[in-house]
């Protein structure tokens, strides 16, 4: 595994524009980029540089794609009580509420779940057997935590992808506003955006329209806030005709059925705005009902 320093040479890129430096790199299987309202180049390198370094580092704490980390020590428990730390506990506890307002619908505990599907243009469908063993050990409500330890039965696997993303957004935004706070950043990564300074003249974002991608449908002026985007617009395979898309079920160990293809959610935070776009496609047909019941602002593709 490559170090951070490493990593953060082969991903690091800043380039002059006319509003200030657009800053890019790569983590967490995203395009990243940090849009940075200011014409000083050492200023604009620094929050770059502290971007780069958070991201990297909850990627390499809750990634389950990378071994020996946080989140595969826990995972490979066998059922024992482990210590975690304060930032586990709290991600644990919003995934405790996210679990609880969509009836167990968003489910961290979906581990052994996603590791039978794969959403590429080759994937195969998973056999029904491995499925129903793979739903026999997801089940948030049977996870005891709290602050200092967790204990959850042997081969259940935490699965952090509808959180991590959303939360490192949130880390990053916050860090940059708490060490420039005079400075604009609009904070993207994937589609997933947050803007902690107010901004007089509006960021301009564009949502993308899943029928025809690298197009915005729409474009959002935001001053001040955070959006996310759930779907399936580039993570998801056809067979027979069928379209499998990478939001799971859990009751049904199987892709929701009649998910829109996207749905974008503004929230006053990032992992707010993620939970409720995650909820949102989980309802399937009933998605457009749900959001309206929060009392958001949404747009949805299908």
């Amino acid at each position: 595994m490559m170090s951070t320093s490493s990593l953060k040479t082969a991903l690091y890129s800043l380039q002059r524009r006319d509003w200030g430096y657009l800053g890019e790199f790569r983590a967490m299987a995203s395009p990243c980029e940090i849009l940075i309202a200011c014409d000083q180049l050492d200023i604009a390198d620094d929050m770059l540089d502290m971007a780069v370094t958070e991201a990297l580092r909850i990627e390499h704490k809750y990634s389950r794609f990378i071994a020996q980390n946080c989140l595969w020590q826990l995972n490979h428990a066998n059922g024992h009580k482990q210590l975690i730390d304060e930032e586990t506990w709290q991600l644990l506890a919003f995934a405790k509420q996210c679990f609880q307002l969509s009836d167990g619908l968003f489910d961290i505990s979906a581990g052994p779940l996603m590791e039978l599907w794969r959403f590429d243009p080759k994937a195969q469908l998973p056999e029904h057997a491995r499925i129903l063993a793979a739903k026999a050990l997801v089940g948030f409500e049977r996870i005891e935590f709290d602050s200092r330890h967790i204990e959850m039965p042997s081969g259940m696997k935490l699965d952090f992808g509808g959180i991590a993303k959303e939360y490192a957004v949130d880390r990053v935004a916050y860090e940059l506003a708490e060490c420039y706070p005079d400075i604009p950043v609009l904070v993207n990564f994937g589609g997933d955006i947050a803007c902690p300074v107010p901004k007089v003249n509006p960021w301009q974002v564009g949502i993308e329209d899943p029928r025809h991608l690298d197009h915005a449908a729409s474009v959002l002026a935001i001053s001040q806030g955070a959006l996310a985007t759930s779907g399936d617009t580039r993570r998801f395979f056809e067979v027979d005709g069928k379209r499998y898309g990478h939001i799971v079920d859990p009751r049904t160990g199987y892709p929701v059925v009649q998910a829109p293809r996207s749905v974008t959610v503004l929230g006053p935070n990032c992992v707010t705005a993620g939970m409720l776009a995650t909820m949102a496609m989980l309802q399937g047909q009933d998605a457009e009902a749900f959001l309206q019941q929060q009392d958001v602002k949404f747009s949805i593709f299908r």
